[in-house]
């Protein structure tokens, strides 16, 4: 074979090279973008682009949600109750004497698995449970492990005063009414997973922020010092 005849071979082959690669190459490029394929080959397609800022009547910068974006973090900590208001604390069950609490706080709950991160405050079925201290009625809920419970909101809205294992509510209590220190708010008993042959009022004292709800993860506070003045 000559040189022009290699030339002429060389050059062939590159051409036909060439088309076969074009229509392959054009076929997988139809493909990638049919409806089929996109969320494999095109996610950036797939999933919608975020919304750029907008800004409000006022000015400022705001999200989709219309919320003023670039404030500070809400930085506020649970701080434990101040001494004035350990001296106000009332032991929440009628004729319980400080004397009579025993320290639970730290007992092992559900095999050991948590800590009881309360107080249990024994007395007889139907026995007047009362406030330790004044706030709001936050909320009244029934469970199955805390049975019929109130949560009262301090006055500075910092502190959740937990009432668990109630046997029945005062009468006309309700969400959103202000109790006084003292007020009853209901009868000991062993709703929720107490036992029937030991009634008593679960009580927790719970730190929180102004702004969280009454659900929210707050931290404990060991209410036996503070009712006892140890």
């Amino acid at each position: 074979m000559n040189l022009v005849d290699r030339i002429l071979t060389i050059v062939i082959t590159a051409t036909i090279t060439s088309a076969i690669w074009i229509v392959a190459g054009g076929s997988l490029i139809e493909n990638a973008t049919s409806v089929s394929q996109r969320n494999a080959t095109r996610p950036a397609e797939a999933a919608p682009s975020p919304q750029p800022e907008q800004v409000a009547d006022d000015g400022e910068d705001t999200a989709n949600t219309g919320t003023p974006t670039g404030e500070p973090l809400d930085l506020d900590a649970p701080v434990a109750p101040s001494s004035e208001q350990s001296r106000q604390l009332l032991v929440p069950v009628k004729n319980i004497r400080a004397s009579d609490l025993s320290d639970t706080y730290s007992d092992s709950r559900s095999s050991g698995s948590r800590l009881h991160e309360a107080i249990d405050i024994m007395a007889p079925k139907g026995t007047s449970v009362r406030s330790a201290a004044p706030g709001t009625v936050e909320k009244l809920y029934r469970s199955d492990v805390g049975g019929n419970t109130i949560y009262i909101r301090s006055t500075d809205g910092l502190t959740i005063y937990y009432y668990a294992h109630l046997d029945a509510y005062a009468e006309g209590l309700q969400e959103g009414q202000r109790v006084r220190r003292g007020q009853r708010l209901g009868t000991v008993g062993s709703s929720g997973n107490a036992s029937q042959d030991a009634p008593h009022l679960h009580f927790a004292i719970l730190q929180t922020t102004a702004d969280a709800e009454w659900w929210e993860p707050a931290n404990a506070v060991n209410p036996y010092p503070l009712l006892t003045g140890q």
